[in-house]
């Protein structure tokens, strides 16, 4: 099944009918179902569900999505909708997912360290660090900041455009919801109690008399780490693979996306595009709604 998430639903409609021979090789069967397929709205937004009976291969996605996105609309390839009746887990990476920032960055600005810090993540981008090398590299820079900084950092996080209604839609209909971040305890505790978050997992900065010493201790949240706990939240509460939501920016959270049922990327970076099928890049993340069935 094909989810098309667009602001103008029978224009797209129609300009895929009207080039669909160009970019994928559908049957008349195929447009008659699209010509048919059903269109739910939820505020500006609408979901068209195009329920063709084959799936499309990467070229033919990345075609159909080429030819879309210039309408400010995305696709999603599904096999099935989420049952409501049925346990569901929606699992989510923290930082430019839920919100805009990257929580070490934000910390180095209000410590005066930002340019050491982005020195670091740059040689990690370059592949002259690891996650764990960097990680540990960055949070040294942090050392001596009171513990109290994550107090005054928290109000100044800012969510993604639909994370507040689609956390809202989720807890009314009483959805298993966790978040998993190679970021801070501190921050995501915050964030669960504001947002009725089920389960968190973070790094903890280590402290002592009240000030950071740039240390972690326990185990680091990495790629391993956010694919291990989905499975573990999964296999506790007894819930089907195909009820599983994974939502992330970013390759480290490849992985956890592909252990799925449905992996989504949001502003996804294109080094996660590489690994995975499904990316919402225009609509807000409250379309995600539009799963359930």
């Amino acid at each position: 099944m094909l989810l098309i998430l667009t602001q103008n639903p029978e224009e797209i409609r129609r300009e895929i009918l009207l080039g669909m021979g160009s970019f994928v090789s559908l049957d008349s069967e195929e447009r008659f179902l699209l010509s048919s397929a059903p269109i739910r709205t939820n505020g500006y937004w609408s979901c068209i569900e195009w329920k063709i009976s084959k799936k499309l291969d990467a070229k033919e996605l990345f075609d159909l999505r080429k030819k879309i996105a210039d309408k400010n609309s995305d696709l999603l390839q599904v096999d099935r909708l989420l049952d409501p009746k049925k346990k569901t887990l929606f699992t989510f990476d923290m930082d430019s997912t839920l919100i805009q920032e990257e929580v070490i960055d934000e910390l180095a600005r209000l410590a005066g360290v930002y340019d050491q810090v982005a020195s670091v993540t740059r040689e990690a981008m370059e592949g002259n660090l690891d996650f764990h090398e960097a990680l540990k590299k960055r949070c040294l820079h942090l050392r001596g900041l009171p513990a109290s900084i994550f107090e005054e950092l928290y109000p100044k996080l800012s969510l993604n455009l639909g994370v507040e209604k689609l956390l809202f839609g989720l807890k009314e209909k009483e959805i298993r919801t966790a978040v998993f971040s190679g970021g801070f305890t501190d921050i995501l505790e915050m964030f669960r109690r504001e947002h009725g978050i089920g389960e968190v997992r973070a790094n903890v900065l280590e402290r002592e008399n009240g000030v950071l010493t740039g240390f972690v201790t326990g185990e680091i949240v990495d790629k391993v780490k956010k694919f291990e706990f989905l499975q573990e939240i999964r296999d506790r509460e007894r819930i089907d693979s195909s009820q599983v939501v994974a939502v992330g920016d970013g390759a480290n959270d490849a992985l956890m996306l592909n252990e799925a049922g449905i992996g989504i990327g949001f502003h996804a970076k294109d080094g996660l595009k590489k690994l995975i099928t499904n990316w919402v890049d225009c609509a807000p993340m409250d379309v995600l709604l539009f799963l359930f069935s």
